[in-house]
Formats: C-alpha cells, structure tokens, sequence
C-alpha cells in the first residue's frame, strides 16, 4: 500500500488542479486576453478535469465556471468563459458533474446516462405524456433551425420547477440525447437536433458501461491526484453502480493506471487511488514552497472545494454553500468565495458586484485564524485586488487592516 501526507496529497490536488505554478500543473503560463491562446487555455483545463460546472449565479461578478477559469490564468478576458460552447469548437453540453461542458471526446462515455434519461431524473415520462408537444418541437427545429430556450412557445412561469412545458420537453429530449444544446448567449440555451451539433466520429459510438466507468473514472482521477472512491463517483454523479465501479477500479489497477494509495491524517489513514506517476509528482511536491504572498479567489464550486469531506481532509477547510439558507441563518454570507494563498485556504469573502456602478462590494470578510497574520492578510488583498481587476470593478478598501 503506498502512502502519502497530507501535505502531499494537497499539493498534488492543487497542481492537478492547476491552482500551482505551470511547471507543476502542465497547464499554458499565459492565456491573457480573449484570443485563441487563451481559449485554448480554457480547453486545457475543461480536458484535465473532463468538465466545467456551470451555475447561474452571478452576485459576485461572475458566473462560477467563469471564476474557475479566471482563478487559473490572470489575466484572462472574463467574458471568453461565457463563451465557450459555440459551433466549431471540441465540446458539448451535458449532465457531468450537475450541467457541465464537457470536452467533446467524452461523448460515448455517457451513452449510459443518455439511456438512463429516457425517462428524466426528476420528470419521468415527461416526452410520453406529451407527444404532440414533444413532435411539434422536433417538427419546428428539422424546419426552422435551432430555437432559443427563449423562443419556445407556451405559458410560462418564473423558476425551474415551473417552466413553459415545451422548455421542459426540449430539456427531456436533451437528457435522453435526442436534442443538444448548440451554444449558449448570455448564457442563455440554444437547442438543437443532436445529429446537427455532435459531429462524427463521437454521434452514435456509445460505449459499454464498463468501458464508460474505467474512462470517467481515470478521468475524475487526473483532475484530482489523489481521490477516495466517493470522490470519483461523486464527480461524475454516479450513482447505485457502486458494484460496477469497484469493478472498474479493480481492472484500471490491473492494468497498473491506478494504484491504491492511502493518506495520513490525525484521524488515521484513508484510503483512495492514485496513478502511478503520480506518486513522484506528490513526493517532489513536498520540497516545494508555494508563494503565499499573491492569494487567488477560488469559485465555491471549485472542483478542489464542491467534495466538502475531502475539503476538510485536505486543507482543514469546511466548505460551507448558504445559498439555500435564510439570511439570518447564514454563518459565512450567500455566495462566498473562498481564498487560497499557497497551499492553504486562510478566509472567505461574501462579494456582491454593482455593475453600473463599477464597483464591487465586500459583504462579509472572515479569516481561518482568529489573529490572521499580516501574510495572510496580505494575500487576501491581493486576491481582491486580482478578481476586481479581473472584472474591471473598482474595489474599496477593506475594513480590515493589512
């Protein structure tokens, strides 16, 4: 059984994560601006995690999958994110982890999902129970082209759980894979006849489950470094296959891609998976002293974050999502960011952008440490300072003290 530190196993995370120096993470130096370096940037990362989350929240300037990229290449034009699914370019837009682009190679490996989808998740036989609706649409894109999520006719309402029916329809038929999402603008939906968005070789090459497992699996692994088998799962949601996927495991470690591998924390060890190369990278990591003094802004759902568990074993960092709570009950505020200074997540910030005014707002600032040093509090104004700059608002000045 191979072992690994703490130490070792967050900095792995962090250079998988491409939140280190581009000699550790393999990702481009420089993505500034808005041209085809920095959108192949953007790509580097979508392959190496195998996903982008996307959200809708934008409170604090920016959607979530927009902070991702823009915690990773300074610089970078903010709009270029909001961008990225459009005709032409090697991804697609599918269930991943929750609604995510997905870079376009992957699209046989959820042939399982599609299948699964023909009945949806939360709707059931939604297309079934409305076979005129469901032809009408099919009828409208084969003759008219593709139709914005805004275009579609029908009575509608406000929020998801009460969207015009033909909306919904159009998203059944995209969960089954019957339709695509074209591209988005303002992030807005366009769909799509599937065979006019997903082009071949990948339309009609569906892979078998344990096929499908053994890649996202692999996949989930080169994102994370190091990762117990809930994490894995988790990344891709998989779920009630747990048999199928101690299966993949085992043959991916017959085949000597993964090895299993355990992390010593002051509550024992845990154990996980690891790919072999690994285990040099996170032993040479080790020596190495990441810069503390320029802190970044990471979004909540960071994909070093969203697995608060792992979170807590990594960096001591209980990762908390209060959107949902009433204001009152709120520890941290609505939708903090976390900052990462080094290896080390040292404080949060509740941010709130004003457009018009050009400016953005500090709700709430609260450091790990009750007596934060002057470093820490350093960085954190160097990751304010960074994300504002990042999105062209002005900043005030903290009502800490440096």
């Amino acid at each position: 059984m191979h072992s690994l530190s703490t130490i070792e196993a967050r900095r792995l995370a962090l250079a998988r994560a491409g939140l280190l120096k581009p000699e550790w993470t393999g990702l481009p130096k420089n993505a500034s601006g808005r041209g085809v370096r920095a959108r192949r940037a953007a790509h580097s990362v979508l392959d190496r995690f195998g996903y982008l989350q996307l959200d809708t929240v934008s409170v604090a300037g920016a959607r979530s999958h927009t902070i991702v990229l823009l915690s990773r290449f300074e610089g970078m034009a903010p709009e270029l994110p909001e961008t990225l699914l459009q005709p032409g370019e090697p991804l697609f837009e599918y269930w991943g982890h929750e609604a995510s682009w997905i870079p376009l190679d992957l699209y046989p490996y959820f042939g399982f999902r599609r299948r699964a989808f023909a009945q949806h998740p939360w709707w059931g036989d939604l297309v079934g129970q409305n076979p005129q609706v469901a032809e009408r649409l099919r009828h409208r894109l084969r003759n008219e082209g593709p139709l914005r999520s805004l275009d579609m006719e029908g009575k509608g309402g406000t929020g998801w759980w009460n969207l015009k029916l033909t909306k919904k329809v159009a998203t059944a038929l995209w969960s089954s894979g019957e339709l695509a999402i074209r591209e988005r603008k303002a992030f807005q939906r366009t769909f799509d006849l599937a065979e006019r968005v997903i082009p071949d070789p990948w339309l009609g090459r569906d892979a078998d489950l344990g096929e499908s497992l053994r890649v996202l699996l692999l996949r989930a692994l080169d994102g994370h470094g190091w990762a117990q088998t809930g994490t894995l799962a988790n990344t891709w949601r998989l779920r009630n296959l747990r048999n199928e996927i101690q299966r993949a495991l085992e043959e991916l470690q017959e085949e000597r891609e993964v090895v299993p591998c355990q992390v010593e924390t002051s509550n024992g060890a845990k154990t996980g998976w690891i790919r072999p190369r690994d285990l040099e990278v996170a032993a040479r990591l080790r020596r190495v002293r990441p810069a503390r003094d320029r802190g970044v802004l990471l979004s909540p759902f960071d994909p070093v974050l969203w697995d608060r568990p792992r979170a807590q074993l990594l960096f001591g960092f209980d990762q908390i999502l209060e959107i949902f709570k009433p204001a009152a009950q709120r520890q941290y505020g609505y939708y903090c960011l976390p900052v990462l200074a080094g290896d080390r997540l040292i404080a949060r910030f509740d941010l709130k952008a004003h457009r018009r005014q050009g400016r953005l707002e500090i709700l709430s600032a609260h450091f790990e440490e009750s007596a934060p040093s002057a470093a820490d509090r350093a960085a954190a104004r160097s990751a304010l300072v960074r994300y504002s700059r990042s999105l062209e608002l002005s900043l005030p000045e903290p009502t800490w003290s440096i």
